[in-house]
């Protein structure tokens, strides 16, 4: 007589998601997913939409948005100076920004600025002149990392993988 297939449920909503693996080897695999599945919800429930908040550069924002934010559906939202920084901000739920230290106003003082009323909001600086005295300003500013320019995609990725995973818990940028 055939082995009956075993039941393997996953809640990921108040109803709950049931599939039948075909065989106890499946099991293993089912289980995988759902709980990945299971992850990815409450991903989406602790983030409405997750936005990163990054400096008008023309560096490589088009590719970033291609390559970087749009599959994993964040929105990249864009600001110029610090007032620009702090109204959005205000108005939207940001879990991340990036700061080009190479504009005409310092990134870094946009930092200072911008960590007087949002102190918590982790930031990513890029930068042509990673000094010693850069870096100083950056640690001291709580600067999660600094990127050296021209930005290379794959070094960006993994340090908002990092940033995500050390601040909320969120892998969407493995």
């Amino acid at each position: 007589m055939p082995e009956r297939p075993s039941p393997v449920c996953c809640h990921l909503t108040p109803y709950a998601l049931c599939t039948y693996a075909p065989a106890a080897r499946n099991a293993a695999l089912w289980h995988g997913i759902c709980n990945y599945l299971a992850v990815m919800v409450a991903v989406q429930r602790q983030f409405e939409q997750i936005n990163v908040l990054a400096s008008a550069a023309d560096w490589a924002w088009p590719l970033a948005q291609r390559d970087l934010f749009r599959p994993r559906g964040v929105n990249l939202l864009m600001a110029n100076a610090a007032d620009e920084f702090v109204n959005t901000l205000r108005n939207w739920r940001v879990q991340a920004a990036i700061i080009d230290t190479d504009l005409e106003t310092t990134g870094l003082a946009m930092i200072k600025v911008i960590r007087m009323d949002y102190p918590l909001v982790p930031f990513i600086a890029l930068s042509s002149r990673t000094e010693w005295d850069l870096l100083d300003m950056a640690l001291q500013l709580d600067v999660f990392g600094v990127v050296d320019k021209p930005v290379d995609m794959e070094i960006l990725r993994e340090l908002l993988n990092r940033l995500f995973i050390k601040k909320y818990n969120c892998d969407i940028f493995s």
